[in-house]
């Protein structure tokens, strides 16, 4: 398949085709040219090429990628897949909703169709983007639909809509995401979201992550411990022949979050902790006045980990505290959730490395996804 992959982030999607599932280790999918990359963030697209040195990447405005450049970037060999889906930031329904400039970029996806006429495209998005709406009062999806059935005389894409979770694919993480599937219109393929490979079985967050060195606050560790091995597939599988650890960092807390993150039980949060101030086993000062239900929450050990977003990090920002330890989950475990190997590599900031983790598509989902469009592009 040659594949162009807009949107890219750090690569989560794409590391779905570049790689394959073997054997229990992740092997170089030969069968997956990705022609070019775009990614406007440039400490996200420094990230991608780190990982994927042999794709090019240009790390621009996707609104400043002209005809001719595109063009020539493709050749002449035609084009059977675009990847990737805009900016979530604006149609997620935590936060402001607003139709801004993020919120439009779908209409870039839409011009890159009518230049690079891939035969199918995979777009990907959160469930928020099913109820937004644009300026004139319509749904955005159903402008999408709209406008990708006839993009001019010649072309044009049949849409399938499908509400994913993470969980059911092998990622020990309940996250559920819109994927919309455009067949071009003159070809006879048919698509189903359900011929893609599920699994039977669900994966915890202790399963995904009691290997990894046990931290306290502030702290940060560069190996594994010597005495923790990989207790299952998936840590083998996460760990492959990876020896130095990155991005296994916890924060520093006050007094109020780290008395807060002390105090909660597994599956419990913000109304917990106000119970005890009710019944006087904490002080008044620790009363939580802010957040939604599910904030301050420590996770269950033997369930899957709720939503990786940015936040993963921020006991007030979502559930996000570790299940046994008595503090939030570090990047890296946040990666590991994802089911991002322990030897990929994130670049930038505290903040702009938990970006890069929080808004990706899971490596093992976008795996399946491959599998299946290689299946049905290849009769």
């Amino acid at each position: 398949m040659r594949i162009v992959d807009l949107f890219s982030g750090a690569g989560g999607l794409t590391f779905g085709f570049y790689y394959n599932l073997i054997n229990g280790g992740f092997v170089k999918n030969e069968n997956c040219e990705i022609v070019f990359a775009n990614e406007y963030n440039h400490v996200a697209a420094e990230a991608f090429q780190i990982n994927f040195p042999d794709i090019r990447m240009l790390n621009k405005d996707i609104r400043k990628l002209n005809r001719n450049e595109i063009r020539n970037l493709i050749g002449e060999e035609p084009i059977d897949l675009i990847i990737g889906g805009p900016p979530c930031q604006s149609y997620t329904t935590i936060g402001k909703r607003i139709y801004d400039d993020k919120a439009k970029l779908y209409n870039e996806y839409y011009r890159m169709l009518s230049i690079i006429r891939p035969r199918m495209f995979l777009f990907e998005n959160v469930k928020g983007m099913l109820s937004m709406k644009d300026e004139h009062g319509e749904l955005v999806v159903e402008d999408i639909e709209r406008k990708f059935e006839f993009i001019n005389n010649n072309l044009g894409y049949r849409t399938h809509f499908g509400n994913l979770d993470a969980v059911d694919y092998g990622v020990p993480q309940r996250r559920e995401r819109i994927f919309i599937v455009g067949v071009r219109n003159d070809l006879d393929i048919k698509w189903d979201f359900n011929k893609i490979h599920r699994e039977n079985y669900r994966l915890s967050v202790q399963d995904a992550i009691s290997d990894l060195p046990k931290l306290t606050s502030g702290q940060e560790k560069y190996k594994y411990d010597g005495r923790q091995h990989a207790k299952n597939d998936y840590q083998r599988l996460m760990r492959g022949n990876n020896l130095q650890l990155t991005c296994h960092f916890s924060s520093v807390y006050g007094d109020k979050i780290q008395t807060v993150i002390n105090h909660v039980p597994q599956g419990e949060g913000k109304t917990y902790i106000n119970n005890l101030v009710d019944t006087g086993e904490l002080d008044e000062n620790y009363r939580l006045t802010s957040g939604y239900q599910n904030t301050y929450g420590r996770l269950v050990a033997r369930q899957p980990c709720t939503t990786i977003t940015h936040n993963m990090s921020t006991p007030s920002g979502l559930r996000c505290i570790h299940y046994e330890q008595n503090r939030a989950l570090t990047p890296r475990e946040g990666a590991r959730i994802q089911s991002f190997p322990d030897w990929f590599q994130f670049v930038g900031n505290h903040t702009e490395i938990k970006q890069q983790i929080g808004n990706a598509v899971p490596p093992l989902l976008a795996i399946k996804f491959a599998n299946y469009l290689e299946e049905i592009l290849d009769r």
